[in-house]
This record gives C-alpha cells, structure tokens and sequence, in this order.
C-alpha cells in the first residue's frame, strides 16, 4: 500500500477511510506541519524527505509542482467530495493502479454528475 503525506487542506475524514483501506498516511497535522502556511514547494519537498507521495486538493499548483519537480515520490490531486468513502475509494483504485508511485502524478476527479 501506499505512503502518503496528505497536506493542511486535505479531508480527514478521507485519510480515515484511506488508513483503513491499508494505507499509510501521515496528515501535515500530525507531522507539526499545519497553520505555519508552508509553502506547496517545502510541502513537496518534505514529502521527499519522508519518501511518500503528497495527497492534496491544491490541484493546480501541485501540477506545477510535478512538471517543475522531476524527483519526487508521487503526487496525488483530487477533486473535493463530500462522500468521503467514494472520494477514499477512488484515490484507493488509483493508487493500485499506478504502483510505484515515484515521479507520478495522479489526478483523482470526482465524477460528473448529470
């Protein structure tokens, strides 16, 4: 499973559910990261300290941040939603899917409702 370093912003509820799903996630709270407005590049960089992929909703920065950042242990975007099992499943299939992460960038969208 994966290892992963969800950032300030990131759901908790969703790290539950992913923690449960087998993953190992470690939040920016929990590190003694949060509410210092860090910058996405220290995120990043952090992570790569940690060797775990940076789960974030800041989607377009963190884009930036992977074409700009060659060496990095994955970096997973998604999209907000409120039903955090679906939102933990899909970042769970996506996961799997892409195993190993290293300098990967997943983008894991909410689907589109009709």
């Amino acid at each position: 499973m994966a290892s992963l370093y969800a950032d300030e912003n990131f759901h908790g509820k969703v790290t539950e559910e992913l923690r449960q799903l087998g993953h190992d996630v470690l939040t920016a709270y929990q590190a003694g990261q949060a509410g210092q407005g860090i910058p996405d590049p220290a995120v990043l960089a952090f992570a790569v300290t940690l060797r775990r992929a940076v789960l974030t909703h800041n989607r377009r920065d963190f884009i930036r941040l992977h074409r700009s950042t060659p060496a990095h242990f994955g970096i997973v975007v998604c999209t907000n939603d409120n039903d955090f099992v679906a939102a933990a499943q899909r970042i769970h299939r996506a996961l799997l899917g892409n195993a190993p992460l290293d300098n990967k960038l997943l983008r894991v969208n909410k689907p589109a409702t009709p």
